[in-house]
């Protein structure tokens, strides 16, 4: 039930939150309105239920090291 209470927790969200948009504007960065479209839409959605941000941002992370991203993220 602790990790429960930590996923729900505000600052949780907010964080989850907040690392989505910043890969959303990178994509919007990079030219890739669609992606960046995508992720801010999934960043509200983020806030509303953590787990889904967490996972959507692992699948994000995978993409872009399949891609062959030849900048790392920092």
């Amino acid at each position: 039930m602790v990790l429960k209470k930590f996923l729900g927790s505000r600052a949780t969200r907010a964080l989850t939150t907040l690392s989505i948009a910043r890969d959303a504007k990178r994509a919007f960065d990079d030219g890739n309105r669609t992606r960046a479209l995508a992720l801010g839409v999934l960043a509200v959605v983020a806030w509303k239920w953590t787990l889904a941000g967490m996972v959507a941002q692992g699948i994000v992370r995978l993409l872009r090291r399949a891609g062959g991203s030849a900048t790392p993220s920092a």
